[in-house]
Formats: C-alpha cells, structure tokens, sequence
C-alpha cells in the first residue's frame, strides 16, 4: 500500500468529471487500498479518486468513531429520501484548514458497486449520506467551496495559492 498525493484547490485537476469503472481486477483492489490508507493518513472520513489524480468514479469513506468500517462506492449515485436540508460545517482534505456550512439531504438512497462489481443499494442519513454527497461532487467535478459565496471561495484560493507558493 502507499500514500498517495493529494490534490489541493485550486488544481484544475479538481475539476475533471470522472470516468465510469468498467474493471474489476487486483489494480482496482491496490488502488482502493491505497486511497484508504491515505485518507486514514490524512486523518479524513472520505476520499473520492479524482483527489489523488485518477480521474475514475470510485470512493471511500469511513465515518466511523474507530475508524475500522471503510465503505467502498464504485461508480455511484444516489436519489433524495426526504426533501429536508441539513445544515454541516463540511471540511474536504483538497481544501485543508478550511469548513463551512453547507446544505444538503438528510437522507438518501446510494445505489453503487463493490470491489468485486456486485451491485448494491444503501439508504444513508446524517453524516454518512453528507459525506457521500460531497464524494460524489467531487467525481463531478465539484468541490464544497462551490456552495458557498463567491467571497469566501476567493479568500480561501487566495489563501490556498500563498500556502501553495510558500512550500514550492
């Protein structure tokens, strides 16, 4: 297993719409491995491809206090549940040091793939569905930052260039 880089916002890579994933095979199951293990690195609860550069519709995710119950979604999608919106501070590791509050359902139904390319279906709520919607952004092509002002989203790229030409 490695750690992998991840992108940073601005990136313009950030912004690529992801591919559907047609194989199933051992490179799948490294690369899975692999975006675990950095995001438990990067002490996150989500990680979506398109942020270590592989622009596939593949995510992680585990929300769990102990940090053992990761969830693969291979090529998801979801449906609204309920129609309420809830309120998170959401963070994203392609935007470190930075949350805001963004909207989103409370509930949803993720119909996706697992490692081995069975389909599945899942209701989700509360934190999980949050974060599974801000992962599926990202395979879209769309961060956190685009729900909020256009102030704040410059602020946070200004920011975000400085630290970027500092550690350069």
């Amino acid at each position: 297993m490695a750690i992998l880089d991840i992108l940073e916002f601005p990136d313009p890579r950030l912004r690529t719409v992801a591919s559907p994933v047609s194989t199933f095979d051992a490179a799948l199951e490294n690369l899975v491995a692999d975006m675990l293990e950095t995001m438990y690195e990067a002490q996150g609860i989500g990680l979506a491809a398109t942020q270590v550069d592989v622009h596939k519709r593949l995510l992680v995710i585990d929300v769990s206090e102990t940090k053992d119950s990761p969830l693969v979604f291979i090529n998801p999608g979801f449906e609204v549940i309920d129609d309420e919106l809830y309120e998170y501070e959401e963070g994203c590791l392609s935007v470190p040091g930075f949350y805001e509050a963004v909207e989103r359902p409370g509930v949803i139904l993720v119909t996706a793939q697992d490692i081995k390319g069975e389909r599945f279906e899942m209701q989700a709520e509360g934190l999980l569905a949050i974060c599974i919607q801000h992962e599926i952004d990202h395979l879209d092509g769309k961060l956190f930052v685009d729900y909020i002002s256009t102030l704040k989203r410059q602020r946070i790229r200004s920011k975000l260039e400085k630290e970027h030409r500092k550690s350069a």
